[in-house]
């Protein structure tokens, strides 16, 4: 079963290694959506190098299970070994996992590293999820701060073009290249702030914040949902993220200072 796994992920990862559209998922996909932030990149690759090493731990074992199964039949060998240990055996049994951990464990500690603060925020935006929308709020440098609501568009009032249980009456909108820093708290029950694409899940609970960052790149809407079971509208609070340019993006904090 494991080999067939490891078989059927490889096969899907090289037919279907990134959604044709940045931000979003697409009809019948398997595997992640195309990378937006650097969090979302390392995340990538150290998902394809453990692919790697389960496909030939996987190919090893089955191999030396087939050559036993044939090398020491009944048939062959009806007078069975009494050897019981084995110590150079033993130790080259012992020493080669732990050599696959230590492998594994020094690329994702440096990443878990890297997800955990963000190096020199440009901004910060503070999420707080509630039953069953988002309120997002942008400290004040200068002048007044920020606060809106997020909450989803029904299906009935969708524009062409608009996503079912995805697209939003008001996105949180950031200016391209920047990094942010994102603080999450909840208002009322758990919840959770998700984004595919930039490689985010983050809790949102109450009483306490987390901190998680991202840096996109590429001008785009990138969508996500809570994935906390927080009540009866949990599937119905969506998450969209609008990458900007940078003029864009101060000409939209001062529209929506105003308007608020």
């Amino acid at each position: 079963m494991t080999l067939l796994k490891c078989i059927i992920l490889s096969f899907l990862f090289f037919n279907n290694a990134h959604s044709a559209t940045t931000g979003q998922p697409k009809p019948w996909q398997f595997n992640f959506q195309e990378a937006a932030s650097p969090m979302m990149k390392g995340i990538a690759e150290m998902h394809d190098f453990l692919l790697i090493i389960i496909a030939i731990i996987a190919v090893i074992v089955f191999s030396l299970l087939a050559y036993i199964a044939w090398r020491f039949r009944s048939s062959k060998n009806p007078i069975a070994s009494t050897t019981t240990h084995h110590t150079m055996l033993e130790i080259v049994w012992t020493l080669i996992p732990l050599i696959i951990v230590i492998v594994i464990m020094i690329p994702s500690r440096k990443l878990i590293l890297e997800m955990e603060k963000p190096h020199d925020p440009e901004m910060t935006v503070k999420a707080i999820g509630k039953q069953w929308y988002w309120t997002y709020e942008y400290p004040a440098k200068e002048g007044k701060a920020l606060s809106f609501d997020s909450r989803m568009i029904e299906t009935k009032d969708l524009k062409p073009n608009q996503l079912r249980l995805l697209d939003v009456d008001n996105q949180m909108v950031v200016p391209v290249g920047t990094t942010v820093q994102l603080i999450i708290t909840g208002a009322d029950v758990l919840h959770s702030f998700a984004v595919p694409s930039l490689g985010i899940k983050k809790d949102a609970v109450p009483g306490r914040i987390n901190e998680t960052w991202f840096r996109i790149d590429k001008e785009g809407v990138y969508y996500g949902q809570c994935s906390e079971l927080c009540g009866a509208n949990h599937g119905y609070m969506p998450i969209a993220i609008r990458v900007v340019s940078k003029t864009d993006y101060e000409s939209w904090l001062a529209q929506m200072k105003h308007a608020h």
